[in-house]
């Protein structure tokens, strides 16, 4: 089981910083204690980042940055030693749904979608070779995409009937606000994590103006007499 979720009544510390821009702009200081063990509790102490942010260093960030027309994440793409041992991997594991394929793309590959996110896979070949990674050991700090989860305990479950080795551990609990997290691994190696990062406070570095939050309208139209074929 995870760590246990803290009491609401107390008092709940947010720091007005998000990790990754108070890395490059802050010293900070970490400690980390994780077992890497199939279906074993993993604990670990998050990121702990002390140091203010300087105000000027902010307004110097975002100089000459215009307002940008983006409105969402579309896809992400995977070059694979196996398409279909992918596809089986992200639709069995993950609840993906196969989709349509423009004819236009005459290379092995498929497309997935869900949660508002595409998966594009390419099957590798000596022409598209992607980059080696390292298929056994289980680390955070690898590159990875990360899902939010609303059910930690029915993914853990779902894991372990597939027989998926993870790694299982819960941060920020000394902020009252613990944050649970599950990392594994797709056929290929590529890093993927599980969380419900809602936890944790969303507290913009003196940027609120510029937050686009995705809306309904980054959805693609989705032709259900398509649905069936």
């Amino acid at each position: 089981m995870a760590g246990a979720m803290h009491d609401p009544k107390l008092g709940l510390k947010r720091r007005a910083h998000t990790l990754r821009l108070h890395r490059s702009l802050a010293s900070s200081t970490a400690s980390r204690n994780s077992r890497d063990r199939m279906g074993e509790e993993c604990k670990g102490a998050g990121a702990d980042v002390n140091a203010g942010v300087d105000p000027a260093e902010i307004e110097k960030l975002y100089e000459d940055v215009p307002p940008m027309p983006l409105m969402a994440l579309n896809h992400i793409s995977r070059l694979c030693k196996s398409v279909d041992a992918s596809v089986q991997f992200y639709v069995k594991a993950l609840g993906f749904v196969l989709i349509h394929r423009p004819p236009a793309l005459d290379f092995s590959g498929a497309w997935l979608f869900n949660y508002g996110i595409g998966i594009h896979l390419v099957q590798r070949d000596d022409a598209r070779r992607a980059a080696d990674v390292n298929p056994g050991k289980l680390d955070p700090m690898d590159n990875h995409i990360s899902f939010q989860c609303e059910d930690m305990g029915a993914m853990e479950k779902r894991l372990k009937e597939m027989g998926i080795r993870y790694m299982k551990r819960t941060i920020n609990e000394e902020e009252g606000s613990p944050i649970d997290q599950l990392f594994f691994k797709d056929p290929d190696g590529f890093m993927i994590e599980i969380c419900n990062c809602e936890n944790l406070e969303l507290v913009p570095a003196g940027a609120l103006g510029r937050l686009r939050l995705p809306r309904d309208r980054h959805n693609p139209p989705l032709r259900m007499d398509g649905a069936d074929e």
